[in-house]
């Protein structure tokens, strides 16, 4: 077999299971840290041969009574549409890691590869493109359900995620103006570039939270609300929609809209790490080993050290905008339909027009 298939093999192989089981375990990450914010010790009682390893069994468990529920589906709902709806919302998410570089290059056996699965020129907008499509998952599971709980919450979802699009695209603009390219590993390389004043190299990385400090904030409050969690999680908002758009769903079909879920928490955080915390780049740390600031001192690293190195710094930001995720989960209440909409169109697309305009000025301004 050719290396560069084993190489593709090994990417395709890798980013499944991290998303994969990243997305399990996410169901009692949120169990455990909802727990310790509400001071409770949360999920503890799904144990192996007596083991309970603080809980970490519970997504088995889950798994299991998912596989053995049974499939419900209501007597006067769309079979057909009713079946395909959580396929349509999950598998987007999955295919959107596709493009997501979670490292530079590896280099093996005197073979080098790039550590993304498809290098696309406009890869940030195939994550777009691709992610849009889990809105007909939506709003399919909505209206195939014949529920009036499922249609209003496939509406409400529909409506928030279409706008919420248009605000995510709009605030990268200033991303693509500062860095030049659409390609996410092009994005990520270039912040490992350094600020540069008078002449003088300031040693300090160009990272996208630097260069673009209210886009980030702006693309993060807005992936948030894509993902259709708290505090916009108004499609589901069981006090008033019973479940929402999956009201009628059981067993694994209901399990699929759930890793969805979770599987949009981790594009959104790997999507964050690679456009604005440098993907896989640690300060100072080059091809060629570590660089010390403010002197030519080099401490030379084998490349593979290096490559690995990056890997790790790449899932560290993801787990740690995770956590951040978590957080907010926990901690704001749920918004209002008219205040989701009001803060998408009203407050956040107003300011990345600003951001845009106030990027545009500095970069001419920069290149005069």
């Amino acid at each position: 077999m050719p290396a560069e298939a084993i190489f593709m093999a090994g990417k395709i192989g890798f980013v499944f299971f991290l998303v994969l089981n990243l997305a399990g375990v996410l169901g009692w990450v949120e169990r455990k840290q909802s727990a310790l914010m509400q001071d409770r010790i949360g999920a503890n009682r799904a144990p192996i041969f007596g083991i309970t390893a603080i809980g970490l069994f519970h997504p088995l468990a889950d798994a299991i009574k998912a596989f053995t529920k049974e499939d419900f589906i209501p007597a006067r709902a769309h079979k057909l549409f009713h079946t395909l709806a959580p396929f349509i919302a999950l598998v987007p998410a999955l295919t959107a890691f596709a493009v997501i570089p979670f490292g530079d290059t590896l280099t093996i056996g005197g073979e080098t590869t790039q550590l993304v699965v498809a290098d696309l020129d406009v890869g940030v907008l195939f994550v777009f493109a691709i992610m849009s499509l889990a809105t007909f998952g939506v709003v399919l599971a909505g209206w195939s359900s014949y529920n009036n709980y499922s249609m209003l919450g496939g509406l409400r979802a529909s409506a928030q995620m279409l706008s919420y699009e248009i605000v995510m695209g709009l605030t990268l603009v200033g991303v693509f103006m500062v860095y030049g390219s659409l390609q996410l590993t092009e994005i990520a390389r270039a912040q490992g570039e350094y600020f540069v004043f008078g002449g003088v190299n300031t040693w300090i990385p160009k990272w996208g939270i630097l260069t673009q400090p209210l886009a980030f904030f702006l693309f993060l409050t807005a992936a948030v609300a894509e993902s259709k969690r708290l505090p916009f999680d108004v499609a589901e908002a069981e006090s008033e929609l019973v479940a929402g758009y999956f009201t009628e769903y059981s067993g694994m079909k209901f399990l699929m809209f759930w890793m969805a879920e979770f599987v949009e928490i981790v594009v959104i955080s790997a999507l964050v790490a690679t456009l604005f915390l440098g993907g896989w780049q640690i300060p100072w740390l080059h091809p060629d080993g570590l660089h010390v600031p403010f002197t030519a001192i080099v401490v030379g690293l084998p490349s593979l050290v290096v490559s690995m190195m990056g890997v790790g710094a790449f899932l560290m930001k993801v787990f740690v905008l995770i956590w951040l995720q978590m957080t907010i989960r926990w901690t704001l209440p749920r918004f209002r339909y008219d205040q989701i909409m009001r803060l998408g169109w009203k407050m956040i697309l107003p300011l990345a027009l600003v951001n845009v305009v106030l990027t545009g000025f500095v970069v001419l301004l920069l290149n005069r």
